[in-house]
């Protein structure tokens, strides 16, 4: 089949659906490409480039529409645009299917199908389709970026000859894909990042790049349920939310930078930066708010604008921060695309099989066959699975825990000592038949086995990991033993014990070096 790119018409859109090399993966898939002349050259992507690619390229978005069996987009399609779809034409683009009834009555009216790329459920077969997350990460890291270019000041703090320089303090509100992106792009410039979401189970990732989460006291009662709407935070209780505008003002005068990226699909954006909070911030500061396309976190922020508050804090609207950065963008996104047209082609012939029974195309559908299929019913496997609420403990009194204590301790020593006596049974009864030589041997081997594994298998794990502790337990073992014989009169048993101990002891050393390696992986520099 025919996959066509039409040149986005958006006024600022720079972005673009197919790449030259998305084309040449979907080529192996058996499809044909075409593309409207000049729809990536405001991504860097010439039209020489796609024709090397061996995609076809058409003069006009009508050629396109006539040629192509199934059409890529990156926003969703104009009135015009519409209009041009035929029955059986398939359509893949951002969709927003919630916002845009009337557009959707008309594409299913034309008979034509329509793949939502911001419906594809998030579920971890779909990551690789996750478009969402795509253009998320590309808007925080651009968030960072323009924040910079807005500051005017270093994001590091520096000791120069000419004075000292203290570092940018950035708040970033909201640890989803963009606040997670903001956070380590800003990390990593060397600025202090703090980070607030209303999901506490975030901190550990939020802390993990280096930012320093902020925590609120609150009831559990207060605290909204992360998983409600498929991984995204959940609307806040009145009194959550109270706390989370008490904390911010109190934030408010020490940042340099903030960073909002606070949405909920199918609502309006939450205010959670305040006009009075905008106006306790520091002349020269910078707001940056990415959820401005929905109405905006900050109560001044005006949809693609820029503008400067009465006290020369600068707060950014713009709505296009993937569009930005439109070579990177279109990159990921085509490779989005590219994934979906793969599921939908499970032969690689060229031919698209449009299963509904498939968990993430059925998702993603929002008109087929002439009918809205739009909304999708829940997908099979859940999102999030919700966690299983533990059992309370049942409390004990001092006397019962001690009580219960001291049973533990009789039933541990009652098995102690049975297994001794076993064990000493069993040993006399070898005695009885094995040679004087063969028992000094084995009763050298038992201390041995006793002693490593009470010696090594104790060690904190904090210290190695569990493998690691299990190796170095028969390491040990190894070692313990050879000692024993190294000083036999046979001079080939001392060379083996020897041979041993030094194997051993290199294993032992080894495990250590290679765990410090492992763990320092995960500590900050």
């Amino acid at each position: 089949m025919k996959i066509g790119a039409p040149k986005e018409i958006f006024d600022g859109e720079n972005r673009v659906a197919m790449t030259p090399e998305s084309a040449l993966q979907l080529i192996k898939l058996g499809h044909t490409c075409v593309i409207q002349a000049g729809a990536g050259a405001k991504a860097g992507f010439s039209d020489a480039t796609y024709a090397t690619a061996g995609v076809e390229v058409v003069p006009t978005a009508q050629a396109l529409y006539d040629a192509a069996d199934v059409v890529v987009k990156v926003r969703g399609p104009e009135a015009e645009e519409a209009r041009l779809l035929k029955s059986g034409q398939t359509l893949i683009s951002f969709f927003w299917p919630a916002q845009n009834p009337d557009l959707l009555a008309q594409i299913a009216g034309q008979g034509a199908t329509a793949i939502a790329m911001d419906m594809v459920p998030r579920i971890s077969r779909a990551q690789k389709m996750d478009a969402l997350s795509s253009m998320a990460n590309i808007a925080g890291y651009r968030a960072v970026i323009e924040a910079g270019n807005n500051f005017g000041r270093f994001f590091t703090g520096q000791v120069t000859a000419a004075g000292k320089v203290p570092p940018a303090k950035v708040l970033i509100v909201g640890a989803g894909v963009a606040g997670l992106a903001a956070i380590g792009t800003a990390t990593s410039l060397g600025a202090i990042v703090l980070a607030f979401d209303v999901r506490p189970e975030v901190a550990e990732q939020i802390e993990s790049m280096g930012a320093n989460f902020v925590f609120l006291e609150f009831d559990a009662s207060e605290l909204p349920d992360g998983a409600a709407t498929g991984g995204y935070a959940a609307p806040s209780s009145p009194a959550f939310a109270a706390k989370q505008l008490a904390k911010f003002r109190e934030l408010a005068p020490e940042m340099d930078i903030v960073i909002t990226t606070a949405l909920i699909p199918g609502r309006p954006a939450p205010k959670l930066w305040t006009a009075d909070m905008v106006a306790m911030m520091k002349p020269g500061s910078v707001v940056i708010d990415l959820a401005a396309e929905r109405g905006g976190n900050c109560d001044l922020t005006v949809p693609d604008q820029k503008i400067v508050s009465d006290n020369g804090v600068t707060i950014v609207g713009y709505t296009d921060f993937p569009s930005r950065m439109a070579a990177q963008s279109s990159t990921l996104y085509s490779n989005n695309i590219r994934h979906m047209l793969a599921d939908l082609t499970p032969k690689k012939d060229g031919v698209i099989a449009h299963n509904m029974d498939d968990d993430v195309i059925r998702g993603a559908t929002v008109t087929h066959q002439g009918a809205v299929t739009y909304p999708p019913p829940p997908p099979k496997i859940a999102a999030i699975a919700a966690a299983k609420p533990k059992p309370k403990a049942v409390e004990l009194t001092p006397v019962e825990k001690r009580a219960q204590e001291v049973a533990a301790f009789k039933t541990q020593t009652r098995n102690q000592v049975g297994l001794l006596a076993i064990g000493a049974i069993l040993l006399l009864a070898l005695g009885l038949v094995a040679p004087a030589s063969f028992m000094q041997h084995f009763i050298v081997f038992v201390l041995a086995v006793f002693v490593g594994f009470q010696v090594i298998w104790n060690v904190s794990h904090s210290l190695h990991t569990p493998l690691m502790a299990i190796t170095n337990a028969i390491s040990s073992i190894i070692i313990l033993g050879a000692l024993m014989q190294i000083g036999s009169g046979s001079w080939l048993v001392m060379l083996l014990a020897a041979l041993s101990i030094f194997m051993a002891g290199i294993n032992i050393f080894g495990g250590f070096l290679v765990t410090r390696r492992m763990l320092a992986m995960f500590q900050k520099s």
